[in-house]
């Protein structure tokens, strides 16, 4: 196992979020379980993606309505792996055993959704235009993506996010009345100084490593389709079928 290795493995954990329109809570949890199993279990890098692939499975039964779970053998297919159900199961099974069968423990994205909201509370209208979730829960996903946040405290990780953000904005005035509310936060969390301007400057490399055309950003990534001749050449002729097809007149409407 590599660190290249797994952060591939949470882009594509990424991709498919993306794919299927799971939520935030889904992809920070299949993460969580992720990193979680790993720094208890050695695993060869051939089993990497079996493992990820059921983090990601467990946090979709967990976070998401049951009708919008797929089936596993779905779940395979559309991630294009090559291990059957049975070995999805067993391996499944491997992970809640190692982890006690402790699912939702706490992640980074709770962490940052409940600070959030407690400065918010502290905030005049203007200020409150500065941090915003959507953006912040961006910037953690980039994170997640990131090896060297995954031995970090979810909640120091988390509010090293919104210190960053509340540095990079340009109006004194308000992020004044931020970063008083923010030290008051670290305070009451007991953390030290030291150790927030540490991952706080992890976090703004990390962000200004994603941001460059060279990086790969996840949420570009597409997935691709594999497909037999037949089925290509089926569709070539739906294609051509459809694209003789006579203009509909605007006076139909």
């Amino acid at each position: 196992m590599t660190t290249r290795l797994r952060e591939l493995e949470v882009k594509d954990l990424l991709s498919l979020t993306r794919f299927f329109g799971f939520s935030s809570e889904t992809f920070s949890l299949a993460i969580s379980l992720l990193d979680r199993f790993l720094s208890v279990m050695k695993i060869q890098p051939k089993h990497l993606s079996c493992v990820g692939l059921c983090c990601f499975y467990i946090a979709v039964k967990s976070s998401e309505e049951e009708k919008n779970v797929p089936l596993a053998n779905d779940l395979i297919r559309i991630s294009q792996n090559r291990f059957t159900v049975s070995d999805m199961m067993r391996m499944e099974k491997i992970i809640m055993e190692k982890l006690y069968w402790k699912v939702k423990a706490p992640t980074a994205l709770r962490f940052l959704r409940l600070f959030h909201s407690h400065i918010q509370e502290q905030l005049d209208t203007e200020s409150k235009k500065i941090l915003t979730l959507e953006r912040l829960e961006a910037q953690l996903k980039a994170c997640h993506c990131s090896f060297v946040f995954s031995k970090i405290k979810p909640s120091l990780l988390a509010m090293a996010l919104l210190c960053f953000e509340a540095q990079e904005q340009h109006d004194p005035e308000n992020t004044d009345n931020i970063s008083e509310a923010l030290k008051s936060m670290q305070q009451q969390l007991n953390i030290k100084d030291g150790d927030l301007v540490c991952v706080r400057e992890l976090v703004g490399k990390c962000l200004a490593e994603y941001a460059t055309t060279k990086c790969s950003r996840p949420n570009s990534q597409r997935l691709r389709w594999t497909i037999s001749g037949r089925t290509a050449r089926q569709l070539k002729h739906s294609y051509y079928k459809i694209a003789h097809l006579p203009t509909i007149p605007e006076s139909a409407c």
